[in-house]
Protein backbone atom coordinates (compact mmCIF):
# COMPACT_ATOMS: atom_id res chain seq x y z
CA UNK A 1 0.00 0.00 0.00
CA UNK A 2 1.48 3.18 -1.12
CA UNK A 3 0.60 6.98 0.16
CA UNK A 4 0.38 9.46 -2.34
CA UNK A 5 1.23 12.91 -0.98
CA UNK A 6 0.32 14.43 -3.87
CA UNK A 7 2.45 17.19 -5.87
CA UNK A 8 2.51 19.62 -2.89
CA UNK A 9 5.59 17.68 -0.95
CA UNK A 10 7.78 17.74 -4.43
CA UNK A 11 6.80 21.22 -4.69
CA UNK A 12 7.68 21.84 -1.00
CA UNK A 13 11.21 20.70 -1.46
CA UNK A 14 12.10 22.39 -4.48
CA UNK A 15 10.83 25.85 -3.22
CA UNK A 16 12.83 25.05 0.06
CA UNK A 17 16.15 24.74 -2.89
CA UNK A 18 14.85 28.16 -4.62
CA UNK A 19 14.76 29.94 -1.55
CA UNK A 20 18.18 29.00 -0.84
CA UNK A 21 19.29 29.59 -4.11
CA UNK A 22 17.74 33.29 -3.52
CA UNK A 23 19.15 33.97 -0.34
CA UNK A 24 22.80 33.10 -1.78
CA UNK A 25 22.71 35.61 -4.63
CA UNK A 26 21.36 38.21 -2.30
CA UNK A 27 23.79 37.56 -0.14
CA UNK A 28 26.29 37.82 -2.53
CA UNK A 29 24.68 40.68 -4.39
CA UNK A 30 25.10 42.67 -0.95
CA UNK A 31 28.75 41.40 -0.32
CA UNK A 32 29.33 43.00 -3.99
CA UNK A 33 28.07 46.23 -2.99
CA UNK A 34 29.55 46.40 0.48
CA UNK A 35 33.02 45.82 -1.53
CA UNK A 36 32.18 48.13 -4.36
CA UNK A 37 31.39 51.33 -1.88
CA UNK A 38 34.28 50.45 0.32
CA UNK A 39 36.36 50.74 -3.10
CA UNK A 40 34.18 53.92 -3.87
CA UNK A 41 35.30 55.28 -0.41
CA UNK A 42 38.64 54.69 -0.94
CA UNK A 43 38.94 56.27 -3.98
CA UNK A 44 36.97 59.82 -2.56
CA UNK A 45 39.61 59.61 -0.16
CA UNK A 46 42.25 59.03 -2.59
CA UNK A 47 40.97 62.32 -4.73
CA UNK A 48 41.00 64.66 -1.71
CA UNK A 49 44.82 63.50 -0.94
CA UNK A 50 45.82 64.57 -4.57
CA UNK A 51 43.95 67.36 -4.65
CA UNK A 52 46.13 68.99 -1.63
CA UNK A 53 49.32 67.30 -2.86
CA UNK A 54 48.88 68.68 -6.96
CA UNK A 55 48.33 71.69 -8.33
CA UNK A 56 45.45 72.10 -10.87
CA UNK A 57 47.99 71.44 -13.42
CA UNK A 58 49.69 68.38 -12.24
CA UNK A 59 46.25 66.94 -11.82
CA UNK A 60 44.57 67.61 -15.43
CA UNK A 61 47.50 65.83 -16.89
CA UNK A 62 47.60 62.94 -14.62
CA UNK A 63 43.29 62.91 -15.34
CA UNK A 64 44.81 63.19 -19.50
CA UNK A 65 47.14 60.65 -19.11
CA UNK A 66 44.65 58.61 -17.19
CA UNK A 67 42.42 57.95 -20.47
CA UNK A 68 45.61 56.30 -22.58
CA UNK A 69 47.26 54.96 -19.32
CA UNK A 70 44.86 54.14 -16.25
CA UNK A 71 47.61 51.76 -15.19
CA UNK A 72 50.51 54.22 -15.24
CA UNK A 73 48.66 56.61 -13.15
CA UNK A 74 47.30 54.54 -10.53
CA UNK A 75 50.33 53.71 -9.55
CA UNK A 76 52.51 57.09 -9.99
CA UNK A 77 49.65 58.83 -8.11
CA UNK A 78 49.89 56.25 -4.80
CA UNK A 79 53.48 56.68 -4.84
CA UNK A 80 52.95 60.48 -4.80
CA UNK A 81 50.77 59.84 -1.91
CA UNK A 82 53.27 57.46 -0.30
CA UNK A 83 56.00 60.48 -0.58
CA UNK A 84 53.90 63.22 0.39
CA UNK A 85 52.55 61.45 3.74
CA UNK A 86 56.31 60.31 4.47
CA UNK A 87 57.40 64.20 3.88
CA UNK A 88 60.15 63.06 0.85
CA UNK A 89 58.37 65.49 -1.28
CA UNK A 90 57.81 68.98 -1.88
CA UNK A 91 54.16 70.30 -1.85
CA UNK A 92 52.53 70.93 -3.19
CA UNK A 93 53.93 68.91 -6.54
CA UNK A 94 53.67 70.88 -9.61
CA UNK A 95 53.32 69.75 -13.26
CA UNK A 96 57.02 70.12 -13.89
CA UNK A 97 57.55 67.69 -10.88
CA UNK A 98 54.70 64.87 -12.46
CA UNK A 99 56.72 65.21 -15.66
CA UNK A 100 60.04 64.40 -14.11
CA UNK A 101 58.56 61.78 -12.21
CA UNK A 102 56.86 60.37 -15.43
CA UNK A 103 60.33 60.21 -17.08
CA UNK A 104 61.99 58.46 -14.55
CA UNK A 105 59.52 55.99 -15.55
CA UNK A 106 59.52 55.88 -18.84
CA UNK A 107 63.77 55.61 -18.50
CA UNK A 108 63.20 52.43 -16.28
CA UNK A 109 60.67 50.29 -17.91
CA UNK A 110 62.02 51.62 -21.33
CA UNK A 111 62.82 48.49 -23.36
CA UNK A 112 66.02 48.57 -25.64
CA UNK A 113 65.60 46.71 -29.16
CA UNK A 114 68.82 45.53 -30.78
CA UNK A 115 68.58 44.05 -34.08
CA UNK A 116 72.07 42.17 -35.19
CA UNK A 117 72.80 41.01 -38.40
CA UNK A 118 75.00 38.20 -38.95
Amino acid sequence: MSVDYGDDSENYGEDEDIEAIRQRKMAEMQKKAAEEERQREIEAQKRALLRTILTPEARNRLDNLRLVKPDLVQALESQIIALAQANRIRVPVTDEDVKRMLEAIYQQTKKDYRIRFR
